[in-house]
Order: structure tokens, then sequence, then C-alpha cells
């Protein structure tokens, strides 16, 4: 199993729900976060005066996909999430070792 946590911008988000869906990824977690990377913010008014916005408004989709899967999602994800600018977000990948149901205690494959 591995951990797809995908940083994106707001607007993605139902598309690459929706993909993930498509592929047989359920699961979900999403979240709302801010940051930047490249980007660096941008400048705002606000009621008149101008202030610097240093963290964006971003979206975090966390997924735990089968080893078979990995590469489809990698892709829908990229697929759904780009406009071909800067701020277009990021995917990482990390495997996971071991999960657990907390209801029953059971450890799930």
């Amino acid at each position: 199993m591995v951990l797809l946590k995908a940083i994106l911008r707001p607007d993605k988000v139902d598309a690459v729900k929706d993909a993930l869906v498509a592929l047989g990824v359920t699961g979900t977690t999403v979240t709302e976060v801010r940051g930047h990377g490249k980007q660096k913010g941008h400048t705002a008014i606000y009621r008149g005066r101008e202030y610097n916005v240093s963290l964006l408004r971003k979206i975090e989709i966390e997924v735990v996909v089968p080893d078979y899967l990995v590469d489809d999602s990698v892709q829908a994800i990229i697929a759904k999430a780009r406009t071909g600018e800067i701020g277009d977000g990021r995917i990482f990948v990390a495997p996971v070792t071991a999960s657990y149901r907390i209801r029953t205690g059971e450890l799930v494959v």
C-alpha cells in the first residue's frame, strides 16, 4: 500500500476526486491547508490598502492505494489538477507498512 498526498488548487478538488473514484479509489481525506512553493504568494487589496498574501489557500487530498494503482492514481491526479502554471501543486508518495481498523483493532491489508 502507498499513501498519496496531493496538494492542489481548491478549484481542482472535485475533478481529482471524481477521477480517483473512477479508478476505484475510496477512503479519501480532504483538508484545507495554506502554504507556498515557488509561487510565493501575491499582493492583494483590501479596503483600499495593499497587503502581501504569502500563504496561499490549497487543498490536501490523502488516499491510500494498493501498489498496482499507484501509477494510474498519480497520472489521474496530474491530468485533472494541471493548469500549466506555477502553483498547480505537488504529489507525495510514501509507503504504508500497516493499517489498522480502530473499531475492531484488526490489521487491514
